[in-house]
């Protein structure tokens, strides 16, 4: 009887420290493979201190460049007359735009890439995420405008863009951008503060009508503009070739044959304005497509969201998105001869980004003596 109440005793102490390590043993190893996740996962925020120098300086210098060049090219159309027509509406409401994007997106975005979290509210959040969709759309809308207009002056050789009718486009235009983003400062779909990423972006979501929210706003804010525009500038590109080679043929015809009709329209500087928006096209898309593609993997795929280097991906994604807005000011200024001459008249001689006058260039008259009064006689 003893030998068998021993033997009992020892199976069920036996038996209790087996369960105890069979129940014990996952738990720990769960909580240290959470532990090596949590610390990966917040290693994967921080970046190097090289780099948030360098992301850094360069934020500061995006911000600096953007808001102070989008604000000349906003006053400048506004005050001056001579500028007052409809490309130059358009291209000025795509410089507030890029001004309003710049001021409520980079100074955010600045902390959180320092901060590796999310330090302002969940309202915040939604309308930060709200305001970089809505200036985003707006801005490809604009593009859109600007190359139908040269598509229809240069290939179908109309122009039916007034100054009346792109106030009408700009303040459509913002309508639309308004109520297709406006969902997401309501927060349906619901947008949650980003666990690693320096911008609310779209998160992911199993849910369906997400998913389709989340097409419709790329679809609408990006890709269908975008492919409008890329057909417009190859049907353009197409058309001045063909002119071109026109002209190369008609040259060498006989000059006693009478000359067709001049057109009304200067198609000559229609084309070379077109290049200019050429150059405002390829660098938007460069700019906006990665970050566009990137966040509609983020939407749909759980494993980008949660990924380990998204920090370092969407910070690198936000910067080259902000370096449109500051670059666009720079295009004007190289490209449009009436924007150089409204910054010599409105920007400071301090502020002058060309060399003052050689001493011989100069002009040698006072301008007081041409209106120089004597008793005798005035010289005019």
């Amino acid at each position: 009887m003893e030998n068998s109440s021993s033997s009992s005793f020892w199976w069920e102490n036996s038996s209790s420290l087996v369960l105890r390590t069979l129940w014990s043993t996952p738990t720990v190893q769960v909580t240290e493979q959470a532990v090596v996740q949590e610390v990966g996962q917040y290693v994967g925020r921080v970046l190097s201190v090289p780099l948030q120098v360098f992301f850094s300086v360069l934020m500061v210098c995006v911000l600096l460049l953007a808001l102070c060049g989008n604000a000349v090219v906003c006053v400048m159309v506004y005050h001056r007359a001579a500028m007052h027509s409809a490309i130059n509406f358009l291209l000025a409401n795509l410089a507030f735009a890029d001004m309003l994007l710049t001021v409520t997106a980079v100074p955010f975005d600045l902390v959180t890439m320092v901060t590796a979290q999310w330090l302002f509210s969940a309202t915040l959040c939604r309308a930060s995420a709200m305001l970089l969709w809505l200036c985003m759309s707006v801005g490809v809308a604009m593009l859109l405008a600007i190359s139908v207009d040269r598509f229809l002056i240069i290939v179908r050789r109309q122009d039916r863009l007034t100054p009346h009718r792109a106030k009408i486009l700009i303040a459509a235009s913002w309508i639309l951008a308004f109520f297709l983003s406006f969902p997401l400062l309501l927060g349906y779909p619901s947008l949650q503060i980003p666990p690693s990423a320096p911008q609310c972006v779209l998160s992911y979501s199993p849910d369906s009508s997400y998913h389709g929210y989340v097409v419709l706003l790329a679809l609408v804010s990006f890709f269908i503009p975008f492919a409008i525009i890329a057909c417009s500038f190859a049907a353009i590109l197409s058309s001045i070739r063909h002119n071109a080679l026109r002209i190369s043929c008609d040259s060498a015809l006989s000059l006693s044959k009478p000359r067709p009709l001049h057109l009304s329209v200067d198609v000559g500087f229609k084309t070379r304005a077109f290049f200019t928006i050429l150059l405002l096209f390829v660098l938007a898309f460069t700019s906006l497509a990665p970050l566009v593609v990137f966040s509609l993997c983020a939407a749909f795929s759980s494993g980008v969201y949660n990924g380990a280097g998204f920090f370092q991906v969407s910070t690198w994604l936000l910067i080259l998105s902000f370096l449109r807005p500051a670059l666009n000011p720079l295009i004007y200024y190289c490209r449009i001869r009436k924007f150089r001459h409204a910054c010599a008249h409105w920007v400071p001689s301090l502020c002058k980004l060309r060399p003052p006058l050689p001493s011989h260039a100069q002009r040698r008259i006072r301008p007081s003596a041409v209106y120089a009064c004597s008793e005798y006689h005035s010289s005019i």
